[in-house]
């Protein structure tokens, strides 16, 4: 894998949204970032993001056996659930693990 400096390239976390008190808020937003994980390599991306505090698209897409455009759908659909973020630089996309969004996920699964 590339080395990228991710740390300049990401931007800042977001803190980790309170848990939902109310069942049925806390259900629905378990069910939409489980759904986000729910692929095999969104999983992949997630853990290649946070062994490595973030990736440029290119060293995701070098280090996975899927086309560019099929990383980008994954990536979409992650950032779209706030599991992770990513930010523009030049002709590069740098994404992050959302730090907040992971420990939500955690604590929902825990609470089950």
């Amino acid at each position: 894998m590339k080395t990228s400096t991710t740390t300049e390239c990401c931007p800042p976390a977001e803190p980790m949204p309170p848990v939902p008190t109310d069942p049925v808020e806390a259900n629905e937003h378990l069910a939409r970032l489980a759904k986000a994980i729910g692929h095999p390599a969104r999983v992949a991306i997630v853990r290649m993001l946070v062994r490595h505090e973030g990736c440029i698209v290119g060293d995701i897409v070098d280090a996975l056996p899927f086309a560019q455009s099929t990383v980008s759908q994954h990536l979409k659909q992650l950032k779209d659930a706030g599991l992770i973020r990513g930010e523009v630089d030049g002709p590069r996309v740098c994404y992050c693990v959302e730090p907040g969004a992971v420990a939500l996920f955690k604590a929902l699964v825990e609470a089950l």
